[in-house]
C-alpha cells in the first residue's frame, strides 16, 4: 500500500526510517553551511526552479519549480556530517494527485546532489 500511496498524492518527503528506501534521508560528508550552499547552487543551475527563501538559522531554503513548491532542511548531525531531506508538494489544480511526479522530483534532486557532495548513506543505514 505505501508504494501505491505515493503516486496518489500531491506531497512526498524525506526522513531517515522511510518505508521507501529512495525517500530516506541523505547524509553527507560536509558542514551544514556547505551543504546548504550546494543546494542553493545546484537549485539555481536547474531549469524550472528558484530559490524563493532562505534560513542559514535554521537550515532551511524554500524553492519554487514548475508546478512544485520544494522545501529543503539541511541539518549539521555532527562534524562534517550533515542531513539533508527534501519535501515536496506539486501544485495540481483539476485532480488531488500527480502520480509520483513529487517523488521522482526528490530523487532527481538527491541524484544531483550525490554529484555535488561526498554522500556518506541514506537514513536508517550506515
Amino acid at each position: 500500500m505505501g508504494k501505491l500511496k505515493t503516486y496518489f498524492t500531491n506531497h512526498n518527503e524525506t526522513r531517515d526510517n522511510h518505508q521507501d528506501q529512495s525517500l530516506r534521508s541523505h547524509y553527507y560528508k560536509t558542514t551544514q553551511k556547505k551543504a546548504l550552499e550546494a543546494v542553493k547552487e545546484m537549485m539555481e543551475q536547474m531549469d524550472g526552479f528558484s530559490v524563493s527563501s532562505i534560513s542559514e538559522e535554521r537550515g532551511e531554503m524554500s524553492i519554487k519549480g514548475k508546478k512544485v513548491f520544494v522545501v529543503v532542511t539541511v541539518i549539521g548531525v555532527r562534524p562534517f556530517e550533515t542531513s539533508v531531506d527534501f519535501s515536496v508538494t506539486t501544485n495540481t489544480v483539476l485532480i488531488p494527485f500527480d502520480f509520483g511526479h513529487s517523488q521522482k522530483t526528490i530523487k532527481g534532486l538527491y541524484e544531483n546532489l550525490d554529484r555535488k557532495l561526498p554522500f556518506l548513506h541514506a537514513g536508517g543505514t550506515q
